[in-house]
């Protein structure tokens, strides 16, 4: 159970798709003008993750390795077509604000790399954990991003005003406010991970020094 919640945090963490690797930085820099549109799309993100990790998985033994990403792509477009037709029926507007974003997500490159580099090589009930730490990372970067973009863009969260009297500064919500916004917090995550990385190094020395 232990190794299962460490695939899990890992996603959040230290191998968080958005700012650890890096990943997807398509539709992250897209669809982060609102916070409604960030968690819609983690959701979407999320629930092709753990159905793809979950049927390759199953499947990965009888799949020939010569065709294994071809056989990957349809069954991540397969749950890609359920979550639009699910969008359409039941989040008719959510949909429309995401657009192509939805389609998008057969080539993510998030959903289609944990297929080749973790559900093809382990089993079921691993891959599940890890779909879901990685979805759940995904999303919070894009309600990170999105909150700190709506705020100073729109000075309004949920369509809530913030503060009265405030002036929203609107390149926040254009490209160059997801790039600055984007390039900071992964600026951040690396000096915190630099800091973490140096304290323990240090840690480690002065308790090899007093043996």
């Amino acid at each position: 159970m232990k190794k299962l919640i460490e695939e899990f945090v890992k996603g959040i963490t230290i191998e968080n798709p958005t700012f650890a690797l890096v990943l997807g930085l398509c539709p992250t820099l897209a669809v982060s003008s609102s916070v409604i549109n960030a968690i819609g799309m983690g959701a979407a993100a999320t629930f092709v993750l753990l159905g793809s990790n979950i049927i390759i998985s199953l499947i990965r033994k009888i799949i020939p390795n010569e065709i294994r990403i071809p056989c990957f792509i349809v069954v991540i477009a397969t749950f890609v077509t359920i979550n639009e037709m699910m969008l359409k029926a039941y989040f008719p507007e959510l949909n429309a604000s995401l657009g192509i974003f939805i389609p998008l997500i057969v080539v993510n490159c998030i959903v289609l790399g944990r297929a080749e580099v973790f559900a093809a090589k382990r089993t079921v009930l691993p891959s599940i954990f890890d779909a879901l730490g990685m979805g759940m990372g995904f999303t919070l970067a894009l309600v990170i991003i999105s909150t700190i973009r709506e705020a100073l863009g729109a000075g309004k969260i949920f369509g809530l005003v913030l503060a009265r009297g405030f002036e929203p500064a609107s390149v926040m919500i254009l490209a160059p406010g997801a790039l600055l916004t984007l390039g900071f917090l992964i600026g951040f995550v690396n000096f915190w991970h630099i800091h973490k990385k140096t304290h323990k190094e240090i840690k480690k020395v002065g308790c090899d020094g007093c043996r």
